[in-house]
């Protein structure tokens, strides 16, 4: 059985690292594990501390993954085990990462003795220290508590065109684009915290109704709601666990 957990994150880290997680597959090596990754507007900065993984091709022990719109299919060894960091795009920009959308549905390698894969040594007190002294671009904080391109345009000050390039620069996708991830993870997080009727969860993650939750879950989950909440572990849906 797939063991996925999150450690506790500071508050200096609210709205910058999305989650730190660690999965242990908990298998035999011969026993390989498929998955999908469901798309959560996030960056994943991620080591591989043992066992294999393999997306389109054989990853190496420290990667990068990007943004992602649909789910992504990929398989791990029974005896795979991680340590990721999940982090908001402005917050990869901030600790000086390859541009979003150089690399979006798809994953880099990362040297492992550069200062970025450093970070997965002690992930909480070195990303604590390395986002201290940097201010983030007020759109990043505006993006999370935004309900649409308006609320965005308020909260953060900027223009719309303002914000439309920095989603163009920094994201790699349409701020109305990204607002659906972020919509659809907030979706995804809450059905783990505890059971409610797809009605009332649709009401509450902002969708117009049932039906249109049902759609987006078709497009970022390829499954209905109610298929994605019985099978999620954290943000992956199993094919074998």
């Amino acid at each position: 059985m797939v063991d996925y957990a999150e450690l506790p994150l500071p508050p200096a880290l609210d709205g910058l690292v999305a989650a730190i997680w660690t999965i242990d597959a908990g298998g035999a090596a011969d026993d390989w594990i498929e998955h999908e990754a469901t798309p959560d507007g996030c960056i994943e900065l991620i080591h591989r501390r043992h066992g294999r993984s393999i997306w389109g091709t054989e990853q190496p022990d420290v990667f990068v993954t990007g943004l992602n719109l649909s789910p992504v299919r990929f398989r791990v060894s029974g005896d795979a085990r991680f340590l990721g960091i999940r982090l908001w795009p402005w917050a990869w920009e901030m600790l000086g990462g390859p541009p979003c959308p150089g690399f979006a549905d798809d994953w880099i390698p990362i040297a492992s003795d550069s200062a970025i894969a450093a970070l997965l040594a002690d992930p909480v007190a070195a990303l604590t220290a390395a986002l201290a002294d940097v201010a983030p671009h007020p759109l990043g904080p505006a993006v999370l508590a935004a309900t649409s391109v308006a609320d965005i345009v308020h909260v953060s000050g900027c223009s719309h065109r303002m914000v439309q390039r920095w989603f163009e620069r920094v994201v790699g996708i349409t701020p109305r684009a990204y607002l659906r991830l972020i919509r659809f993870r907030r979706t995804m997080v809450d059905f783990a915290e505890g059971p409610t009727t797809l009605s009332d969860q649709a009401a509450k993650s902002g969708f117009a109704d049932h039906a249109h939750m049902a759609r987006d879950f078709r497009l970022l989950a390829g499954t209905p709601p109610g298929s994605a909440r019985a099978k999620a572990k954290g943000p992956f849906l199993p094919g074998d666990v």
